[in-house]
């Protein structure tokens, strides 16, 4: 099992959740250090949401510590982790697709220049910057005029993830961002989860496919039920294992067995029913 050896940036010691009487998160440890990707991996159901909001913070955690660049946290608002440089890309982008690519990008956050009523959106800056921070994540952007809506799944990502980045993210939250991407789209937004781990960045890529998180992931942390299944690096654990885990192991099997024996006791009334039409008809004698 793996335990924070070096000085992670960020870390969460045995986090609780309960709303009221329901048990969201219970006993949660995970961890992730500067440069690599930590991937959290659950099926619907295992707390994946709700832990998002704990390391957003969003939600406060009912039990346990969170610590980032070594010092304990205690956020009231998703805005207090923002200015520490955790930055959250949620399933939906938080775009306006109508938008332009640039104004999409600023958003919230508009350069300006000027003074006093004098004061405008430096229109220039923002469409030049958009340019050049995307082409760093490998996006070509011929007119960043161009409506966010008309990009494909995978580059609207990539404005999400470019933009985290720009505004001085030191940990990238990611939440599911290959869930309704299609293959060649899904490995493009893999491809930005490295560059942004290259630049120094602690990913952490919440998914429920592990044949998305294996390639890219140096350490994976298996979600269910809210509570840790297991915690392993890269070196300790193989593809088809965390496929396995991920799958539910033992109840899997008693799933398939379960299958087996249905399928069997199909098969018996149609063997007895074609045993039957194979024997002699009354016409025949």
């Amino acid at each position: 099992m793996t335990t924070a050896t070096e000085n992670p940036l960020l870390e969460i010691r045995k986090i609780s959740k309960f709303f009221g009487s329901v048990i969201a998160l219970q006993d949660v440890s995970a961890f992730v250090r500067a440069g690599e990707v930590t991937c959290l991996l659950g099926d619907n159901g295992a707390g994946k949401s709700t832990l998002i909001k704990v390391l957003a913070g969003v939600h406060k955690p009912t039990d346990g510590s969170y610590f980032f660049e070594g010092r304990e946290m205690d956020f009231d608002s998703p805005r207090d982790a923002l200015d520490l440089g955790i930055a959250t890309v949620y399933q939906d982008l938080a775009m306006i697709p109508l938008m332009s690519i640039w104004r999409n990008f600023f958003l919230g956050s508009e350069p300006t220049r000027g003074f006093g009523p004098f004061k405008r959106y430096d229109v220039d800056f923002a469409k030049d910057t958009t340019r050049k921070e995307m082409g760093k994540m490998g996006i070509d952007i011929r007119d960043p005029d161009q409506p966010v809506g008309t990009l494909s799944g995978g580059e609207r990502q990539s404005v999400a993830i470019a933009r985290a980045v720009y505004f001085g993210a030191k940990v990238l939250i990611l939440d599911e961002p290959t869930a309704a991407l299609g293959v060649k789209q899904a490995g493009t937004v893999l491809k930005y989860i490295v560059q942004a781990k290259n630049r120094g960045i602690g990913v952490i890529f919440i998914t429920h496919n592990p044949h998305h998180a294996y390639p890219v992931g140096d350490h994976f942390v298996v979600l269910r039920r809210g509570q840790v299944y297991g915690d392993f690096t890269k070196e300790e654990i193989p593809l088809e294992q965390l496929v396995q885990m991920m799958a539910g192991g033992a109840d899997l099997e008693v799933l398939q067995h379960e299958l087996e024996t249905e399928l069997r006791r199909g098969a018996e009334p149609a063997a007895e029913g074609a045993a039957a039409d194979d024997g002699p008809s009354p016409e025949d004698g």
